[in-house]
């Protein structure tokens, strides 16, 4: 048996840069701050390191009341931000989730910087939360290489089963994903639908690189 775990941002979903706008609301409501994180690179950052290194881009310190009233703004500003007609779902990725749960019978969860209700959030408006009953979040932890055992571990109680490092498949669109994969001994499948093309995806260690998650075949052979 595999388990397979997917990040949002990129390579299940585009929210139409809701993201970006909810948080840069969130600093201009708490601290007065416009445009926050224009030209700031977020791909395969979790929200706190997000929101902690937005912070000391602008001189302040990143406590931690400072940074839950941050959240809660965020979080109130993203439920309306992902109200926009920018948003939609990533090439294949229905197919494959289909595919993967009906096909082959594998259990699918989460692996994502998001904060657990902000993740929550953005697969609602797809309709998608069904397909992930469990995940590892940026709430979890602030730093994406911590994630995957936090992912095992809520498997494992979920489902009363446990599985081994390199019986998982992270899905992800960043080097960050290969980042936090690789050392465990996870698998990695690299997607081309976010801000990486497929050329700068190949020099990571991903088990393999597509351009979208519709190149089935090609991805067949991490499950071997």
């Amino acid at each position: 048996m595999k388990l397979i775990l997917f990040d949002i941002d990129g390579t299940l979903i585009s929210t139409g840069g809701a993201g970006t706008r909810a948080l840069d609301k969130a600093f201009f409501e708490v601290l007065d701050i416009k445009n926050a994180f224009i030209n700031f690179e977020m791909a395969g950052k979790t929200d706190i390191q997000i929101i902690k290194e937005g912070l000391l881009r602008w001189q302040i310190k990143p406590s931690s009341p400072l940074i839950k009233t941050i959240i809660k703004s965020y979080l109130k500003n993203l439920e309306v931000e992902m109200n926009n007609n920018s948003k939609h779902i990533k090439p294949g990725v229905i197919d494959f989730l289909n595919f993967i749960q009906n096909d082959l019978g594998y259990p699918i969860g989460l692996l994502t910087g998001n904060l657990e209700k902000g993740a929550r959030v953005k697969l609602a408006a797809f309709d998608l939360n069904h397909y992930f009953p469990f995940g590892a979040f940026g709430s979890d932890h602030e730093d994406r290489r911590y994630l995957l055992p936090i992912a095992l571990t809520r498997f494992s109680r979920l489902f009363r089963r446990k599985i081994s490092f390199n019986n998982c498949i992270v899905v992800g669109d960043t080097p960050r994903d290969v980042a936090c994969a690789k050392p465990y001994g996870a698998k990695v499948i690299a997607v081309a639908t976010g801000p990486y093309t497929v050329s700068e995806l190949i020099t990571t260690e991903a088990d393999v690189v597509v351009e979208e998650l519709s190149e089935i075949e090609k991805i067949l052979k991490v499950f071997e």
